[in-house]
């Protein structure tokens, strides 16, 4: 039975689905990783928060169609150009909301990976009530090699789940992308099934919660106040370091060589004019 709906413009970006009180949101843009640009993004907090407010929904499942489940927020389609004070301003709340969506909602989610994950994809993850991974999945937070600070609690919370060691190994320079084996030993990851019964499986676990009437609450003992609080300081961080000359570079670099001429040279000249307008953010 599928009696919840979405709008016209939602439903281009997530198929969803309601069976025994488990909605399965299902990210479909495959043939563009399932990236995270501001319409997908707000297509599943849309998503989300109608699960919040359907009473016939008990349990929610997170997966994604195609090949990746999500190649995390594609910045060149949520930054514009526009006063660096505002522009900062902009990317503290925008990153700030995007983590609320996850923290603040009151239901159990599973995230199942079925396959690459990148960036906030794996961030908002880990603040659900668990994951459960597709023998095809991997693992990036590539936030140092991108030059900006950790996001979505992990300088916080990962260590919680993985351990000390590993955290860093993902957070810093050495960009360590477990496999879903890897991140499965190592705590991230609380189910490792094969790409075919993923579905299935995660669904039998929602349908469990459902069934045992699971509370909504966050891995290894963290706790929603001081994520919340937590997600506060790391994105106004994050703010700060999106705006620094490492990632200014390094975004005008990528986007040129991908042929995104356009985004590029909005960052080249916000590189090149920062020792002017760095002055205003004082």
């Amino acid at each position: 039975m599928n009696d919840f709906s979405l709008s016209p413009k939602d439903a281009t970006y997530l198929v969803t689905t309601i069976n025994e009180g488990v909605v399965t949101i299902c990210m479909n843009r495959p043939k563009k990783l399932n990236g995270w640009t501001l319409d997908m993004i707000m297509a599943i907090k849309a998503a989300i928060e109608a699960a919040a407010n359907n009473e016939a929904v008990k349990a929610i499942v997170l997966t994604g169609e195609g090949d990746y489940y999500s190649a995390g927020v594609n910045l060149s389609s949520t930054i514009k150009l526009m006063h660096p004070r505002k522009l900062r301003d902009m990317i503290r709340d925008m990153n700030q909301q995007l983590f609320e969506i996850f923290l603040l909602c009151p239901k159990p989610i599973l995230v199942a990976f079925n396959g690459p994950g990148i960036g906030a994809s794996v961030t908002t993850a880990t603040l659900c009530n668990g994951i459960i991974a597709a023998d095809t999945a991997t693992f990036s937070l590539p936030f140092s090699a991108l030059g900006v600070t950790p996001e979505g609690c992990s300088s916080v919370h990962l260590a919680r789940l993985m351990g000390e060691q590993n955290a860093r190994r993902m957070l810093g320079e050495e960009g360590w992308k477990p496999s879903a084996k890897e991140a499965y030993e190592s705590g991230l990851v609380q189910w490792l099934v094969t790409r075919n019964n993923l579905r299935d499986e995660a669904h039998n676990i929602a349908k469990s919660w459902v069934e045992k009437n699971e509370p909504r609450q966050f891995m290894a003992g963290s706790q929603r106040e001081e994520l919340l609080e937590v997600n506060k300081r790391e994105s106004i961080d994050l703010a700060n370091a999106f705006l620094a000359t490492k990632f200014l570079h390094g975004q005008a670099k990528f986007l040129w060589k991908k042929g995104k001429y356009g985004p590029a040279l909005m960052f080249y000249t916000l590189l090149v004019l920062r020792p002017v307008w760095a002055l205003t953010l004082r």
